[in-house]
C-alpha cells in the first residue's frame, strides 16, 4: 500500500509512461483539444527532458500555486490530486524539476527535467501504448508526440489519421494498431 502521506518511500508510479499518462489526463479535463507530448533525451548533456503543453483552459495564478498540493485539485470527482506530486517528487529524486507555467484561458505547460542516467531514474515505459491509448480514448484530441534522441527526432501526430480511426461509429482497430507499430517503428529509428 502507498503511503500518500510519505511519498519519499514509495515509488507509486514506476513508469515515465504512467506520469506522462496522469498528466495529459489533465489536459484532458481542462478541455484541452490539442496536446503536445515531448520527450528530449540528450545523452551528451546526460538530461531526459519531458514537456506537456496543452491548449485547455489553464490555470489561475491561484491554483497555479496550489498545483504541487496533492491535496488540493480541480477536479469534482474525487478530492486529492496525486499526478503533479508524485512526477515532482520523482524529478527530485532524479536530481532534476517540475515547472508549470500556466494562463487562465491559453493552456497549460509542465517542464520536467531529469539527469538522465540517475539511478533513480524510472524507466520510460511503453509510449506507443500510451499513445495509441490516449487516441483511442479521445479520438477528437489532436495529440502530438515528438521523442527526441540525441540528433534524432519521431514526431506522431494524430490528426494523420483522423479520416481512417472510425469505420462508421466503430473504432478501427487496424488504425490503432497501425499507431502503435508506427511509433514503435520510429522510436527504434531513434536508438
Amino acid at each position: 500500500m502507498v503511503d500518500y502521506y510519505n511519498l519519499t518511500n514509495e515509488y507509486p508510479m514506476r513508469e515515465l509512461s504512467l506520469h506522462i499518462l496522469d498528466l495529459v489526463q489533465n489536459s484532458i479535463t481542462a478541455g484541452a483539444d490539442e496536446i503536445s507530448i515531448m520527450v528530449a533525451e540528450n545523452i551528451a548533456d546526460n538530461l531526459l527532458v519531458i514537456e506537456i503543453k496543452d491548449n485547455g483552459c489553464g490555470m489561475t495564478e491561484k491554483q497555479l500555486q496550489k498545483a504541487g498540493n496533492p491535496f488540493y485539485t480541480t477536479r469534482k470527482t474525487r478530492n486529492v490530486g496525486f499526478g503533479i506530486s508524485l512526477f515532482k517528487e520523482t524529478a527530485k529524486r532524479c536530481d532534476g524539476k517540475l515547472e508549470i507555467k500556466s494562463e487562465s484561458g491559453k493552456g497549460t505547460t509542465v517542464y520536467v527535467e531529469l539527469v538522465h542516467d540517475h539511478v533513480n531514474l524510472p524507466p520510460m515505459g511503453n509510449m506507443a501504448e500510451t499513445i495509441q491509448i490516449l487516441v483511442m480514448g479521445n479520438p477528437e484530441i489532436n495529440f502530438i508526440y515528438a521523442h527526441k534522441f540525441n540528433n534524432n527526432t519521431f514526431k506522431f501526430d494524430s490528426r494523420e489519421y483522423k479520416s481512417e480511426l472510425f469505420s462508421g461509429e466503430n473504432i478501427n482497430y487496424e488504425t490503432l494498431a497501425k499507431i502503435k507499430n508506427e511509433i514503435i517503428s520510429g522510436l527504434r529509428q531513434n536508438d
